[in-house]
């Protein structure tokens, strides 16, 4: 074996080597997933270990053990990695000794590495960071050597985000970023002045904590400018210490480095801030391209860059435009220069390019431009505006008095007359309803369509006035459970407010918010992002004015970012909008964001922490008076699904049935709410085998989903679906396959993309029960496809549709398909979800009944007998005994034993009856069994 290779087993093997076998075996079938090679020269090594007692006593290579978290170094305990490159790695780590506490970014050298030249740089960064005492640079605290000789840094640890990431979540102006810039100026200029270049700066080694305070980290490849410069080593073959997409041309090509190298690449990160994009875009992302980029291409102005879309087309957001304009002249120029191909052309320091900077701040000439007699002659007038215009004004003041009296008589008058005409609209509507009458009610949907046929008709000449009906409707709409005529009705409003230069901004922000609340709802979350991106810039400006508007355009804007995948950044905004709403006191509010943040964790797969945040929640909103609110009964849902997945079927159940009853007195029978809640239970009842009580109560909530929600709509699609999910316990296969059918042809629309997986996996199920293979194959490879491209191919819900894809290939034949099917769904359940996990274990049984199927029912019988005796509670631990129980007698039977199985099969069958009393799929596959077995 190779030293390469062992350098990478040797980890591995010395944490198998400490666990206890069947943990040893887990750990395995984890690697396996990842690396089946890698996985069998583990066993092999460790079936050596078992038959030799000293076997590795002593290392093949003189190599330290594998960092633990608790490990000591000198005198301080590792905590958690904090990250690693190609030189060490980074750990959180605390004083140990007792002398007093503090944490610390510890820097150790990777074990193992002897490279002299990793360990020099390790040394000479030392030597750096002892020079360095500035307040943006994270400080040295300590140096030394640890008992297994591994030298180490004890750093400053810095809680904060990279420069780039902060100023995005937190939509910092403009102005703001050029003041954080300013401060990694201040860094690198005192780095400079002892003599220190840096040589990667990036945004991931420029920090800024909560403070809004910078640190500069990394000097691991720093030069210093009084060392003799090592010999030249080949660019193209040298190990590249940088990181290229910030690397100057001199650095690409291999040349000298100079204090010119970090204002190039600070040029890079000022052109980011002020773009929100690289100076250089390729269509194939290679290290080749960004090379000939760097030597070759000059960047777009940033003004410019601003502009441009994904694609390469124009933007036409006004908030775009406007920043765009910010950076026409000065900025786009420094930012230019920065980056100049040749060292000569940029900025000789980068104080040049910090004063250049607080020169275009303070409103006079940069050396960036061209110093004519008109751009100097500009730059006077606007720095001296003020005092020019205030001559001026003492003139013009009875003018102007006269004139602002005259426009705010105007604006009062509008304000009237808009005013008068919404008042007037209101009550000419209700003196119409009688047209909406229905006996002795009113059908609040017609009269809100008549209404907005109204507004059109009387208002276009008011488009303010009209935008704000738009808008009340809409959310009358969005609250009947009306989405996609809610969000007509948005965009409509959308078009009135861009022609618009005089709306306020509470409209404007409400506008956004409820377009991207709808667009969401539609499961249309990347539309929701585009629709609301246009207000982040301006939310730091309207958030001392409009605090609640603001945190709940946050919270909205991180519903959206979630679904997304931007989870991160969902969680920024979320504890934004939840600080905004706790000083404000809006405790309904802190309530929302505390749900938003369990959803997090129920997302990230914490389902415990997501239980004990809603539940959170919930007591917050009834402590406070607020328990018969519509986000009550959304927190009760979900709260109860999450009951439901851990197979928790009594607690779910108690929990929808609340939330109904709540759903019914907030919004009425007819919300898509209410009806979702109906269906959740009584979905409940057939995992409970209550079918008859599920059909009465689907029968009579399809009727009516129809009526409200029309036969298109996806509610409709879910009423389809529990309709056929309960004709397939019943056995009717052909209505099961209709059913499930039809709510698959439905959730085939595009804002239905994220339901339409588990659609594809009942059908597959059903087909398969209906001996339709062929079929059932096609619907559950396309499932595992959207779903992998929705997920990723390695979540566990993937191993959950290799479980099904495994079965159906068993009965066309296929053994070997369904025997890797079944390997692969045991592996990502396990991992996934845990051992403890209702999908792990029906996995495990699929697995195991297969071996009678490949002719070892003795092996079977072993696994099945463990798999019936499991102490697992809930509605789905019985319906895993009692199968395990139906499977192990088809062992016995292939094993000649068939009185056995028989007898057991017969006792199975009349516990069935009892327990199971409407029938199912159970009690048939169970009396399939006896059948076969003679």
């Amino acid at each position: 074996m190779d030293a390469e290779r062992w350098q990478r087993l040797s980890p591995l093997l010395d944490i198998l080597l400490e666990l206890e076998p069947e943990a040893r075996a887990h750990q395995l079938e984890i690697l396996r997933a990842d690396d089946p090679a890698m996985a069998g020269e583990l066993e092999q090594l460790l079936a050596l270990e078992d038959g030799n007692e000293g076997f590795i006593d002593q290392p093949l290579l003189d190599k330290p053990g594998q960092l633990q978290p608790g490990t000591l170094m000198g005198p301080y305990r590792l905590e958690s990695m904090l990250g690693e490159g190609g030189m060490g790695m980074v750990w959180l780590a605390s004083r140990a000794d007792g002398l007093y506490q503090r944490r610390v970014a510890l820097k150790l050298l990777r074990p193992g590495l002897a490279d002299p030249n990793l360990r020099l740089r390790f040394t000479r960064e030392r030597e750096i960071l002892a020079r360095l005492e500035h307040p943006n640079i994270a400080r040295l605290l300590d140096a030394g050597v640890g008992s297994e000789g591994q030298p180490y840094l004890a750093l400053e640890y810095v809680e904060g985000v990279p420069i780039n990431e902060y100023c995005a979540a937190n939509n910092i102006p403009l102005d703001g970023r050029l003041e954080l810039f300013l401060q990694v100026c201040e860094a690198v200029s005192h780095a400079h002045a002892n003599l220190i270049v840096h040589r990667d700066l990036k945004p991931s080694n420029i920090l800024v904590t909560p403070n809004g305070d910078v640190r500069l980290l990394d000097f691991g490849i720093a030069k210093l400018l009084d060392d003799p410069e090592p010999a030249p080593v080949h660019p193209r073959t040298e190990v590249r210490a940088f990181t290229l997409h910030y690397a100057a041309p001199e650095q690409v090509r291999g040349e000298l480095v100079t204090t010119m190298t970090d204002v190039y690449s600070l040029g890079v990160v000022l052109y980011e801030l002020l773009a929100d994009t690289k100076p250089y875009r390729l269509r194939r992302q290679t290290d080749a391209e960004w090379e000939e980029a760097i030597l070759a291409v000059e960047p777009l102005k940033p003004s410019v860059a601003t502009l441009r879309t994904t694609d390469g087309s124009r933007t036409r957001c006004p908030e775009t435009r406007r920043s765009a304009r910010k950076l026409v002249g000065d900025l786009d120029n420094i930012a230019l220069k920065a980056l100049a191909k040749q060292p000569e052309h940029r900025y000789p320091s980068v104080e040049a390019l910090s004063l250049d900077l607080q020169r275009h701040r303070e409103g006079r000439p940069v050396h960036a431009r061209p110093q004519s007699v008109g751009y100097r002659l500009r730059k006077y007038l606007s720095r001296h505006r003020w005092a020019l215009a205030g001559g001026s004004v003492a003139g013009l003041v009875l003018v102007t008095a006269l004139a602002v009296t005259a426009w705010q008589g105007r604006q009062a008058m509008r304000e009237a007359t808009r005013a008068q005409a919404m008042q007037d609209f209101v009550i000419g509507l209700f003196d119409n309803a009688s047209a909406s009458q229905q006996g002795s009610t009113f059908d609040a949907r017609e009269l809100l369509a008549a209404g907005e046929r109204r507004g059109d008709r009387e208002l276009a000449g008011q488009p303010l006035a009209h935008a704000e009906l738009l808008g009340l409707i809409a959310r009358l709409r969005l609250g009947l459970g009306d989405y996609r005529q809610s969000l007509a009705l948005l965009e409509k409003q959308a078009r009135l407010l861009a022609g618009l230069d005089d709306a306020p901004d509470s409209l404007r922000l409400e506008s956004a918010t409820q377009h991207g609340r709808v667009l969401r709802l539609l499961g249309q979350s990347r539309q929701c992002l585009t629709v609301m991106a246009p207000m982040e810039s301006r939310l730091s400006v309207l958030q001392t004015r409009l605090p609640l508007p603001v945190a709940e355009f946050q919270s909205q804007n991180g519903r959206c970012r979630s679904d997304a995948g931007e989870r991160q950044v969902a969680r920024q905004m979320f504890d934004r909008s939840l600080a905004l709403r706790r000083d404000l006191k809006d405790e309904a509010g802190v309530a929302e964001n505390m749900r938003d943040l369990a959803a997090l964790e129920a997302e990230l797969g914490n389902a415990d922490t997501a239980v004990r945040g809603y539940r959170a929640a919930l007591a917050h909103l009834q402590a406070h008076g607020y328990g018969r609110l519509p986000l009550a009964v959304e927190i009760q849902r979900s709260l109860a699904m999450l009951y439901r997945n851990r197979g928790e079927t009594d607690a779910a159940l108690a929990i929808l049935q609340r939330a109904r009853d709540l759903a019914q007195e907030i919004h009425g029978p007819q919300h898509p709410v209410t009806q979702a809640l109906r269906r959740h239970i009584a979905a409940v009842h057939v995992d409970l085998g209550h079918l008859r009580q599920a059909e009465e109560e689907l029968r009579g909530l399809h009727a009516l989903t129809l009526e409200s929600m029309g036969p298109n709509h996806r509610d409709t699609a879910s009423s389809w679906n529990a309709l056929g999910i309960i004709a397939w316990e019943r056995g009717d296969y052909d209505t099961a396959v209709r059913d499930v059918g039809q709510a698959v042809a439905i959730w085939r629309a595009p804002d239905s993309a994220q339901i339409l997986p588990g659609g594809l996996f009942n059908y597959g199920m059903v087909l398969h029960s209906a001996g339709r293979n062929d079929e059932a194959l096609a619907a559950l490879e396309e499932s595992r496809r959207v779903r992998a491209a929705q997920i990723g191919a390695s979540h566990p819900l993937i191993g959950e549709t290799d479980r099904l894809i495994g079965e159906v290939l068993a009965a066309k034949g296929d053994l070997a398909g369904a025997s890797e099917r079944f390997d692969r769904a045991v592996r990502l359940t396990r991992v996934g979800f845990g051992p403890d996990h209702p999908r792990t274990w029906f996995s495990e049984l699929s697995m195991a009944r297969h071996q009678t199927r490949l002719g070892r029912p003795a092996d079977a019988l072993e696994s099945l007998q463990v798999l019936a005796k499991h102490a697992g509670g809930g509605s789905e631990a019985p319906k895993l005994r009692w199968l395990a129980r139906a499977y192990a007698a088809e062992a016995r039977c292939r094993l000649g034993e068939g009185d056995r199985a028989r007898q057991e099969l017969d006792a199975l069958i009349g516990e069935l009856r009892i327990q199971q009393p409407d029938g199912g799929v159970i009690p048939r596959e169970a009396a399939d069994i006896r059948a076969a077995c003679r």
